[in-house]
């Protein structure tokens, strides 16, 4: 009994020496270096070629629109049209009447033949005098001088009368508004015997119009696309309310110049013989890219996006440097992107903001 004690008391001591001696391990420094290892974690900026196409929506819009206004103040007496009627150029689409021009115009026209009267009166003066002047001494020079300048001054007011008639016959016949161009009403916002006025492009117009048998299919290029468009290449596009059914057709104009949202509008005629398609409808438009074209690709986890800028972290002399970026087409695994960047440039892979410009980076 005596040894099974001093055995367990040697086995005790011993156990409680190595307990002693051993230090705790530092579980955090596996995971510390994990963490640095996935922020230093390098990729490359790689350059390929575009894409052949790109696809950016697309509206419809008429090839010409025009708000009906009237040129003179008038009631309406009858409209011709209604929402939705096809007119042609020159239809009479509304009549309207003015009372008081008719007594404009009979005022005018009574002018005009009292100073008929006098011109002719006058000339007939002159040719007397100018008989009665053959004869020496019947006549002074100064009052055939005279009768001539009356002559001509009755005449002008003669003229001037005549004018001022024509005005007002041109004036009642903007009492009857025409159509300009063929197309269709597709507004109209007055009724008979309501007071219409010359108005400015604020105000509500009497009638709207649409050339809808062709539309333009605008497009807006981003400025990163607009010099590798191909102008020359047909475009294909498809109408979100008609799936499945694919045009073609090619770029028939373009803008030249970079809108309020740094775009560049573009324009395909598309024929409506049908009168399927209507103004307004959304499409999505295959635009095709000039062969040859590279971009500079990069991974997406590359990308940094914040609220005030979108940027990458390239390695600049082990050195971190922040690169604002644009972002251009985008695939499962890479975005293309536009900035102050090169080919085969060095990239932080999962970079955040935390890194500030100037970090050393291992």
């Amino acid at each position: 009994m005596k040894y099974k004690f001093l055995l367990f008391a040697a086995i005790s001591c011993t156990l409680y020496a190595c307990s002693g001696n051993q230090k705790p391990v530092d579980l955090t420094a596996n995971e510390d270096a994990k963490s640095t290892t996935n922020k230093s974690e390098l990729g490359t900026i790689t350059e390929k070629g575009l894409s052949t196409s790109i696809r950016l929506p697309g509206q419809l819009k008429p090839f010409n629109e025009v708000n009906l206004f009237p040129r003179v103040n008038g009631f309406v007496k009858k409209m011709y049209v209604d929402r939705g009627s096809i007119v042609r150029k020159g239809q009479l689409l509304v009549t309207l009447e003015a009372p008081e021009m008719q007594s404009q115009l009979q005022a005018a026209n009574s002018r005009y033949l009292q100073a008929q009267e006098t011109a002719v009166a006058s000339q007939e003066k002159y040719q007397r005098l100018k008989q009665a002047a053959q004869e020496p001494g019947s006549v002074s020079p100064l009052d055939l001088d005279n009768a001539l300048a009356k002559t001509k001054a009755d005449a002008a007011i003669a003229g001037s009368e005549r004018s001022n008639v024509a005005s007002v016959r041109t004036m009642i016949g903007y009492l009857n508004i025409y159509a300009p161009f063929d197309g269709m009403i597709i507004q109209r916002n007055v009724s008979p015997g309501a007071l219409v006025a010359p108005g400015k492009a604020t105000d509500q117009p009497m009638l709207i119009l649409q050339d809808i048998r062709r539309l333009r299919l605008e497009v807006n290029i981003p400025e990163d696309y607009v010099d590798k468009v191909n102008l020359s290449r047909p475009v294909q596009f498809t109408f979100n309310a008609m799936p499945g059914q694919q045009h073609t057709a090619k770029i028939s104009r373009s803008a030249n110049a970079l809108g309020t949202m740094r775009q560049e509008a573009i324009e395909v005629d598309v024929m409506n013989i049908s009168g399927k398609l209507k103004p307004g409808m959304y499409a999505e438009v295959q635009i095709p890219m000039l062969s040859g074209a590279k971009s500079l690709l990069v991974p997406n986890s590359a990308i940094v996006r914040s609220t005030e800028r979108e940027y990458v972290v390239a390695v600049r002399s082990g050195k971190a440097a922040l690169v604002d970026v644009k972002e251009g087409l985008t695939s499962h695994d890479s975005t293309e992107v536009f900035g102050n960047l090169k080919a085969n440039e060095q990239i932080m892979l999962h970079a955040s903001d935390d890194i500030k410009e100037g970090d050393a980076v291992k």
